[in-house]
C-alpha cells in the first residue's frame, strides 16, 4: 500500500504540473490575443475623442487607415510590456487607462484651446491646476476628482484580486521581448512605408491638422521624441561665414539715415486679441474696439502670422524678442520649457541693451509661468515685473487681472532708469475659456448676430474683455503722450482666441493670423505690411533705422534670399544648438542679473500692537511673506505698507528689523525674491 501511494505521488504531481502549464499556456495565449484587441479599442476612443465624434472618426478611417494602422502599432508596442510582469491583467489595464486618459485630455483641449495636447503640457503641469477652475465648474471638478478616486480604488483592487502569471521571469521577458520586437519590427516597417508614400509626414506646419491628418499616437509621440532643432544639412563653419557674409553685404544695402537710440520702445502682446467682426455673419449692437480701428487708420498695421492659435503664448512671444522661429523646434514644444532654460538667445532686449537701453519685463500673471521668471535672464531683461509685484488689481469673472494695471507698471519701468527703455509687457485679460452662459450683467458689447447660436454668450464675453483691453491701450497711449518723451509703441494679439472657428468664416482665411500696430510720436510714416511674428521686432527697429543684431539684420535684408528659411534655421541652430561659429566659439551673451519688480521691497520695522505683530514697510504685495531665518512665516497683506505676522512664535525671537525678511511667494509656493 505504502510503495502504492509513493508511486502515485509523483504521478498527481506531473498531472498538477502538467495542468499548470496547460493554464499558463492558455494565460498567456489569452493575454497575446487581448493586447491587439486592446490597442484597436483605444485606438478607436482616442480618435473618437481626437475627431470630436463619430462623424470625424468615420472620415478619419476612411480617409487615412494607413494613419490608423500606424497608431494601432504606437499603442500595441506600449502594451506589451505587460507581458513581463505577473499581474498582466493590471498591468495592461493602467497602461490602457493611461492611454485613455491621453485621449479624453486632447478631446477636451480640442475643444477648449483649439491646440491639441502635447507633451510640452506635461513641462507645464502644475499650470494646468492653476487654471482647471477656468475651465471647469465647481461641479466638474467634483465628478472629475470623484471620478479618479474610483479609479485609483478600482486599480487597487485589481492589483490585490487579479490572477498572477505562474511562469518565469526568464520566460515572461522572453515573452516580452518577442512581442516587442515583433510589434517594433511591424511599426518601423509601416512608418517608413508611409513615411515614404505621404501618408505621415515628420513636419507639423500645422499642429492642430497634423493631429488629424496622422492620429494621436504618432502626433503624440513626435512631440516627445522630435525636440530642439536638428543639425541642419550642410552646416559647417564656412557655410555659417557664407550666410554672414550674406547679412553683411546685403545689410549694407540697407537706408542708412540717422538711427532714433533715444525713443522708448513699449511692447505690448495682447492676450487672444483679435477683431471678432472678421468672424463672417458675426455682428454687436456696437464697434468693440473703435480705439484700435481709429489708430490702424494713422499708424503702421497689418496682419500678424503667429506660430500658434488658441493657446501657446510662449512661442509668440518667443519670436517677436529673438527673431527665431518656433516651427523650426519640435513640434508642440515650448523652448521657454526646453532649451531657453539653460541658453542665452540674442534678443531684443540684448540688441537694446548694447544701445544703452533699460529692459524690462512686464506679466500680470505668474511669475513663474512658462518659467518666465528663470527664462528672462537668458533674453537679456534686467527687471522682471509680475503679478507678485503688482497691487491694486481687479479681476475678470474668470479670474484673470485686467490689463488696466499694465499702464501703470509700464510707467513704473520708464520711471526707474535715466536711459531709453525696452518695455515688454504680456497682458492676460483676453485669455480663455470664455464662459457659454450668460455671466456679465447688463454687457456693454452685445452680440446682435452669431454663425453658431451654442457660442453666442462665449463670444459676448470675449468681446468685452477685448472691449477694455482696448480701452487700456487708449489710457496707455495717453500716459505715453503725457510723459513728452520720444516712443514707439507696438502692439499686437498673441493668436486667435480659443473659439471655435475655422478659416473658411474667418476674413483672413487663416487661423493662424492676428495683427499688429505700431502708434508712435515721432512722425513715422505709415507703411502697412503683413508679415510673420518672427519679422516684427526686425521691422520695428528698422522703422527706426536700427540695423543691429544677428537677426534683425537678416530680416531686414535677406527676406528675399532663396535661402531665406534654411538660412534661418542654421542661425538659430548655430546659437542654441551648434558650435557657435558667428560669436568666435562661445555664446554671444551671459545671462542677466534679473531683479524682479522695479519697485524694491523694504522693511523699514516691526511693531507689536496688543498679541498682533506688523511689519511696517514700501511696495508689499499680497503676495508679501514675512520670512525668518529662511522660514516663511503666515502673513496677511494689510496694504503697500503693513503686513500683519499670524504666526508669531518666530517673529517673538527677532531683535532687528534687519532679520526679517520679505519673499514674494507665488502661487504655487515658489519664491520668487527675498529682500536682502
Amino acid at each position: 500500500m505504502a510503495s502504492l501511494i509513493q508511486l502515485k505521488k509523483p504521478q498527481r504531481r506531473r498531472e498538477g504540473s502538467g495542468s499548470q502549464t496547460s493554464k499558463t499556456g492558455r494565460s498567456f495565449t489569452s493575454v497575446v490575443l487581448t493586447l491587439p484587441l486592446t490597442a484597436l479599442g483605444l485606438n478607436l476612443l482616442i480618435e473618437l475623442f481626437n475627431h470630436k465624434g463619430l462623424a470625424g472618426l468615420g472620415r478619419f478611417l476612411a480617409d487615412s487607415p494607413g494613419a490608423f494602422f500606424v497608431n494601432f502599432l504606437i499603442i500595441l508596442l506600449t502594451l506589451t510590456p505587460c507581458l513581463v510582469f505577473r499581474r498582466r491583467v493590471f498591468c495592461l489595464t493602467l497602461l490602457s487607462l493611461v492611454w485613455a486618459a491621453g485621449g479624453i485630455a486632447n478631446g477636451i483641449i480640442i475643444q477648449n484651446r483649439m491646440t491639441p495636447f502635447t507633451t510640452a503640457d506635461l513641462a507645464v503641469f502644475s499650470t494646468g491646476f492653476e487654471i482647471l477652475p477656468t475651465y471647469f465648474t465647481k461641479p466638474q471638478m467634483v465628478l472629475l476628482a470623484a471620478v479618479c478616486l474610483l479609479i485609483l480604488g478600482g486599480l487597487t483592487v485589481l492589483f490585490l484580486k487579479s490572477p498572477r502569471a505562474a511562469a518565469g521571469l526568464g520566460r515572461r521577458l522572453l515573452s516580452g521581448l518577442l512581442a516587442a520586437a515583433l510589434a517594433g519590427a511591424f511599426l518601423a516597417g509601416s512608418i517608413k512605408f508611409a513615411l515614404a508614400k505621404g501618408i505621415l509626414s515628420p513636419i507639423f506646419s500645422n499642429l492642430a491638422y497634423a493631429y488629424e491628418d496622422y492620429g494621436f499616437a504618432y502626433c503624440f509621440a513626435n512631440t516627445w521624441l522630435n525636440t530642439g532643432i536638428r543639425t541642419p544639412k550642410n552646416y559647417s563653419a564656412a557655410d555659417m561665414n557664407r550666410i554672414q557674409s550674406m547679412i553683411d553685404q546685403n545689410s549694407a544695402a540697407l537706408p542708412q539715415g540717422q538711427s532714433r537710440e533715444d525713443v522708448n520702445i513699449i511692447y505690448v502682446q495682447l492676450e487672444s486679441f483679435f477683431d471678432p467682426q472678421q468672424i463672417k455673419g458675426l455682428e454687436f449692437n456696437q464697434d468693440p474696439l473703435p480705439i484700435w480701428h481709429e489708430l490702424q487708420k494713422n499708424f503702421t498695421t497689418g496682419y500678424l502670422t503667429t506660430p500658434v492659435v488658441g493657446a501657446g503664448t510662449a512661442n509668440t512671444e518667443m519670436e517677436v524678442l529673438t527673431g527665431m522661429r518656433a516651427w523650426f523646434f519640435g513640434p508642440g514644444e515650448y523652448p521657454y520649457k526646453t532649451v531657453l532654460k539653460s541658453r542665452t538667445a540674442e534678443s531684443a532686449a540684448y540688441i537694446l541693451k548694447d544701445l544703452g537701453y533699460g529692459a524690462h519685463a512686464i506679466h500680470n500673471h505668474r511669475g513663474a509661468f512658462y518659467g518666465r521668471n528663470q527664462v528672462y535672464k537668458n533674453l537679456g531683461f534686467d527687471t522682471f515685473t509680475s503679478l507678485e509685484y503688482i497691487s491694486n488689481f481687479t479681476e475678470t469673472p474668470k479670474g484673470w487681472c485686467k490689463d488696466d494695471v499694465l499702464t501703470d507698471e509700464i510707467q513704473a519701468a520708464l520711471d526707474s532708469t535715466d536711459t531709453p527703455d525696452f518695455v515688454f509687457a504680456v497682458s492676460v485679460q483676453g485669455h480663455g475659456k470664455y464662459p457659454g452662459d450668460p455671466v456679465l450683467e447688463n454687457p456693454e458689447i452685445q452680440t446682435t448676430a452669431v454663425p453658431d447660436e451654442d457660442q453666442r454668450y462665449s463670444i459676448e464675453y470675449y468681446a468685452n474683455q477685448i472691449h477694455e483691453m482696448d480701452v487700456f491701450i487708449g489710457d496707455l497711449i495717453q500716459m505715453l503722450e503725457r510723459r513728452g518723451e520720444p516712443a514707439v509703441l507696438v502692439l499686437y494679439g498673441d493668436h486667435l482666441p480659443a473659439l471655435q472657428m475655422d478659416e473658411d468664416n474667418l476674413e483672413s482665411h487663416s487661423l493662424y493670423k492676428t495683427e499688429y500696430l505700431i502708434w508712435d510720436n515721432l512722425g513715422l510714416e505709415k507703411q502697412d505690411k503683413a508679415i510673420k511674428s518672427y519679422q516684427l521686432t526686425a521691422r520695428v527697429l528698422d522703422l527706426l533705422g536700427i540695423h543691429e543684431g544677428v537677426f534683425p539684420r537678416f530680416h531686414q535684408s535677406c527676406q528675399e534670399e532663396s535661402t531665406y528659411l534654411k538660412d534661418l534655421r542654421k542661425l538659430q541652430y548655430d546659437q542654441l544648438y551648434g558650435k557657435n561659429y558667428l560669436s568666435d566659439g562661445r555664446p554671444a551673451y551671459q545671462p542677466t542679473d534679473l531683479q524682479m519688480g522695479v519697485r524694491p521691497i523694504v522693511v523699514e520695522d516691526y511693531i507689536q500692537l496688543l498679541d498682533s505683530w506688523y511689519i511696517v514697510g514700501e511696495n508689499f504685495t499680497f503676495y508679501s511673506k514675512a520670512t525668518v531665518n529662511g522660514e516663511i512665516l503666515e502673513t496677511e497683506f494689510l496694504n503697500g505698507n503693513l503686513l500683519r505676522v499670524l504666526d508669531d512664535e518666530m517673529i517673538q525671537e527677532v531683535s532687528s528689523p534687519d532679520d526679517i525678511k520679505i519673499s514674494q511667494v507665488e502661487a504655487y509656493r515658489e519664491v520668487l525674491s527675498v529682500t536682502e
